[in-house]
């Protein structure tokens, strides 16, 4: 319940439109409880007396029931699913806004599926509780409660007898109600995983394909297909013995109450018509029962899936942890590792007491091995994670102690795997810098030697970019990125090789338009071509997570270290090699 009033929290925006559906749920119940009241008119006075003024009234009193509880009924269904959905609306809406300012370590502890799952089937199970359970409740709850009323009215003894069953029917429920929300919670888990592999598979369908693995796949889909069908299947089970028990119950009960009440009926002390509206009231009392028990369901699967939105939303995001940090302005771009340490896991995996000072405008290239701790360096700096050790300097502030969105807007990342939006080409030109002039956006293309090929598209820049930037060469990729940090204009850049994988001359027109990026900034070039470092101001050799060199090129080359080596594995071992065999 505790969850359930913390989803009705998001109900307060929408109260008045609630009041008017509990008001409108209020009527179709008090409507529906005068049916059974009716009969006794019709059986007495009509049937056995013979009244005729009873014929002349009774039908319309009849129909104006009848057409009150259906406008009741619409009014409620409409004003009860519109606040539901609007609710569902507004918490998918918190739950993405959430996600994106979860730390990466979140992210990287969970699936893109699952974090898919989260926002698309979860809610789409809590919806469930707010607009088609909470109509449910309300009306069939009132309707419970006024049958129960005119039960007892009626007659006070009989009343009693027919609501015995009651404590039974309320064990039941409660007993499928904790198993019911147990599967579900299984029954999402495995939804995560379906998500999951699903998002995987479509996103790498050229390696799949290429290496003829669609039956291999299919049948790992298949495994975890399985158990999710075994899973619903028992959350079926149970949910669908509810409403057959539920009525085998009510039979008891009414069995006792035609016993009981044919004696009176036969002794004197109840008319025939009394006894037949009793009946009525006692038989439409396990309607709502019913209904009310398959809401309860729905609101524990509904439940299963809020605790896990719940969840996300108590985790600590970056703007609460960024609380009491401060906002910096366009910094100078003066670097600092002071003594840094820091591991993804209890493995060790990551850097180990890092002194590095960078000097605004300097080229850093950082080169190594892969694994050494190069892109380590890089998530520290852009705070994707905080050091267990030593602390990082920018322009002699503590990193730690500035907000993490004013810290990354000082940083520009042009990267080897280039992400473009499935947008225009202006609108990822301009991500992340708001509104700008079309001279500025294409005066950014022109120094990253893009405005011409952005010119023979068939719109131009308003040419729509395809999933993962397929209409797009992987040299123009680069340049659409390069024109993105262009337009951005940080003190600070990381370049995180993002030449390695293009052919000669698309990397003669990205170096080409890297020369007008770096100019005048801060820049930390991840390095795996070394032809690529030889005007650093300073080269870092890593290994294993430490720092094992640094000096320029031609002064690391003189000392016969491990950037020695690393050259000479690129260039000097590679021309002393024989030459590659005849095809």
């Amino acid at each position: 319940m505790k969850l359930y009033f913390r989803l009705l929290i998001f109900i307060k925006p929408y109260r008045f439109r609630l009041a008017m559906g509990i008001l409108c749920g209020a009527g179709a119940a008090l409507s529906q409880s005068t049916y059974p009241l009716l009969i006794q008119p019709i059986m007495d006075d009509l049937f056995i007396h013979k009244n005729r003024s009873v014929l002349v009234t009774l039908p319309f009193i009849v129909l104006a029931i009848v057409l009150l509880k259906a406008g009741f009924q619409y009014a409620q269904g409409y004003l009860m699913r519109f606040i539901g959905n609007r609710i569902v609306a507004d918490l998918r809406q918190l739950l993405y806004h959430k996600m994106m300012r979860l730390p990466v370590s979140y992210h990287d502890a969970h699936s893109t599926g699952q974090l898919i799952s989260f926002v698309i089937s979860d809610v789409a199970l809590m919806q469930a509780a707010v607009s088609t359970v909470a109509k449910d409740i309300v009306q069939q709850g009132l309707t419970l409660i006024g049958l129960a009323g005119v039960i007892v009215y009626q007659n006070f003894r009989l009343g009693m007898v027919s609501l015995l069953t009651f404590p039974f029917i309320a064990y039941l429920l409660t007993q499928v109600s904790r198993r019911l929300r147990n599967i579900t919670g299984d029954t999402q888990v495995n939804v995560g995983s379906l998500t999951s592999q699903l998002q995987q598979t479509f996103s790498s369908i050229r390696l799949v394909k290429g290496f003829g693995q669609e039956d291999f796949e299919a049948g790992h889909f298949s495994k975890k297909n399985k158990i999710y069908f075994k899973n619903i299947m028992r959350a079926t089970q149970l949910s669908e013995l509810t409403s057959p028990i539920v009525e085998a119950i009510g039979g008891l009960g009414a069995a006792g109450v035609i016993w009981y009440g044919a004696h009176q009926v036969i002794a004197g002390q109840l008319t025939p018509g009394q006894f037949f509206s009793f009946l009525a009231a006692s038989m439409m009392l396990y309607g709502p029962i019913k209904t009310l028990g398959m809401a309860n369901n729905a609101l524990q699967q509904a439940m299963a899936a809020a605790e896990r939105v719940f969840e996300i939303l108590d985790e600590t995001d970056e703007q609460t942890l960024d609380e009491e940090d401060q906002e910096i302005g366009r910094c100078k771009g003066a670097v600092e590792f002071k003594n840094v340490s820091f591991s993804y896991n209890k493995k060790g995996r990551g850097v180990s007491e890092i002194n590095l000072n960078v000097k605004p405008g300097e080229m850093i290239a950082i080169v190594g091995r892969s694994g050494a701790g190069k892109s380590t360096l890089v998530n520290l700096l852009l705070r994707f994670y905080d050091p267990k050790q030593g602390e990082i300097l920018l322009d002699g502030i503590p990193i730690q102690k500035i907000k993490r969105a004013s810290l990354r807007h000082q940083i520009g990342v042009v990267s080897q795997e280039v992400m473009l939006l499935e947008e225009t080409v202006r609108e990822n030109i301009t991500y992340g810098t708001g509104a700008v002039s079309e001279e500025k956006i294409r005066e950014a293309a022109r120094n990253a030697y893009a405005d011409d090929f952005i010119n023979k598209m068939p719109y131009g820049y308003d040419t729509r970019v395809k999933k993962m930037g397929g209409n797009f060469s992987m040299g123009e990729r680069q340049r659409l990125a390069i024109a993105r940090a262009l337009l951005k204009d940080p003190p600070i850049l990381v370049m995180d090789e993002a030449t390695s994988a293009l052919d000669a001359e698309s990397e003669f027109m990205v170096r080409q338009a890297m020369v007008n990026l770096m100019a005048h900034r801060t820049v930390f070039v991840i390095a795996h071509r070394l032809h690529t470092v030889h005007n650093a101001s300073l080269i870092v050799v890593m290994e294993e997570g430490r720092i094992v060199e640094m000096g320029r090129h031609a002064d690391l080359l003189c000392r016969g270290g491990p950037y020695q080596r690393i050259y000479n594995m690129q260039f000097l071992d590679l021309e002393a090699a024989p030459p590659a065999p005849r095809l």
